[in-house]
């Protein structure tokens, strides 16, 4: 491949990772750009809404002249089709890719095309009407026709559930079939968990900065794990809502409807059980919090052992001040819980003036020991109604500099005094709220009563 080759393609993936598509990512193994690894998240307002879809790029000596190979990787082990351009084994039909023959001008591959325009015809296929996908079946538009893909988007729904969501963050939170979760310490019994000092020993041969390399076989190329449970914790309130919605529709252990285009093992056969998923959507939030709370355990034990990481998160953290107010920020003031590097609080003071007038608002930023390959997790400890904040409390915000925490902290701040942000689904993290806010004009004022009765509530509390 050549140099030429190499910087374009290196040049297309810097332009996907420095722009603010959220609905695509792509990452590559130690610079090896012949093989990028890329994220698709299912567009909403669709049956695959906020589903996980990885595929495989692979880039040949003849790119930019001919199109990569693109091959899907969420397909439940080579047995779930999940449409009719994407099947089970993983062959992308593209006419954009040579996969398939085109019949429009501008369909066909050129040079002019890249790695974005490749991903954006990919997510263009995760419709409403995957059933029209199929050749033959464009302008099926009948009464029977529009059944069919009904029925074809219900199970489709409930796979994305399934297989492109639980069963990514299950893989990504090591739980396993039964619910359990392996102990990294070995110290679930009581005896074993009040012994401090054989758990700081056993994390710092984890992540000892100062110990010799040790030879051991390279861990599996997992770019998007924390990805994963981010965005599973934006998107929760949409997950539960699936769940509730559709389970009284589709009775546990009713057969999927099979297309008639599927078969000869590209098909996707299964029964509903949204029990289940119901069940494991439970045991993931759990396990992510007994997650979150391992990092402040976990970043004491760095804090006793005097380590450099725990000394370079507690300096972030003495920077923040002065950094928010040269940023004119001075209604939030920031704490360690315990004299935690690894457990921030904020206290948000709302601005005269604003809907937040006179509210006084706890929140939690919750930091990785392996900040910043694991991103915060940012709680509301006090009650809010607001767009950015779910009904868990987590907060969806945007951070100029993910490796600056100090530019974590203002972007919250930034989330909660945005009144009037642009529309965009897919930032919605509490649909009741953005259903008020995007609505009408008395939704709008509904919205903005219920913010300022958040800041009012909370004067009330501390009286």
């Amino acid at each position: 491949m050549s140099n030429q080759t190499i910087l374009r393609i290196s040049r297309e993936i810097t332009s996907i990772q420095q722009g603010s598509d959220l609905s695509i990512a792509v990452a590559c193994q130690e610079k090896d750009v012949r093989t990028v690894h890329a994220l698709i998240i299912g567009p909403p307002g669709t049956p695959y809404q906020y589903g996980f879809f990885d595929f495989t790029v692979d880039f040949t000596p003849e790119y930019p002249s001919k199109p990569p190979k693109v091959n899907a990787k969420t397909t439940n082990g080579g047995r779930t089709r999940f449409n009719p351009n994407i099947y089970a084994g993983g062959k992308v039909c593209l006419s954009l890719l040579g996969t398939w023959h085109g019949e429009k001008p501008g369909e066909e591959w050129s040079s002019a095309q890249g790695l974005e325009s490749i991903l954006w015809s990919i997510q263009s296929l995760l419709s409403n009407t995957p059933y029209e996908n199929e050749p033959g079946y464009e302008h099926a538009k009948g009464k029977e026709d529009q059944k069919m893909n009904e029925l074809y988007c219900a199970k489709i729904r409930h796979e994305t559930l399934r297989i492109a969501v639980l069963a990514k963050l299950e893989d990504a939170l090591n739980i396993q079939p039964d619910g359990s979760v392996p102990d990294r310490s070995d110290a679930n019994t009581e005896d074993k968990s009040t012994d401090a000092e054989a758990n700081e020993e056993a994390f710092e041969e984890l992540t000892d900065d100062d110990e010799p390399e040790r030879v051991t076989l390279p861990p599996r190329f997992e770019p998007y794990k924390d990805l994963y449970k981010r965005r599973f914790m934006w998107y929760l309130d949409h997950y539960t809502k699936t769940i509730a919605t559709y389970s009284s529709q589709h009775k546990d252990g009713s057969d999927f409807c099979k297309m008639p285009f599927e078969g000869g093992g590209n098909t996707m056969d299964g029964k509903f059980n949204y029990s289940a998923l119901g069940k494991r959507l439970v045991r993931i939030q759990e396990v992510l919090a007994d997650e979150t709370k391992q990092w402040a355990i976990d970043g004491m034990a760095l804090k006793r052992r005097e380590s450099h990481k725990a000394a370079t998160i507690q300096r972030q953290f003495e920077q923040v001040p002065d950094y928010l107010k040269r940023m004119d920020c001075h209604n939030v003031s920031i704490e360690l819980e315990n004299d935690n590097p690894y457990v921030w609080i904020l206290t948000y003071f709302g601005k005269p003036g604003t809907n937040l007038d006179g509210g006084i608002f706890k929140i939690q930023m919750a930091i990785s020991p392996r900040f910043p390959e694991e991103q915060p997790r940012v709680t509301f400890e006090t009650s809010i109604f607001h767009h950015r904040v779910s009904k868990k409390g987590t907060v969806c915000y945007f951070p100029k500099v993910m490796e600056e925490l100090r530019n974590h902290v203002y972007a919250i701040v930034e989330s909660l005094e945005e009144d009037c942000p642009p529309y965009d689904p897919r930032t919605i993290v509490n649909p009741e709220a953005a259903a008020l806010l995007f609505g009408s004009a008395d939704e709008k004022k509904s919205y903005f009563r219920q913010l300022r009765r958040s800041a009012q509530r909370t004067t009330e509390e501390v009286g």
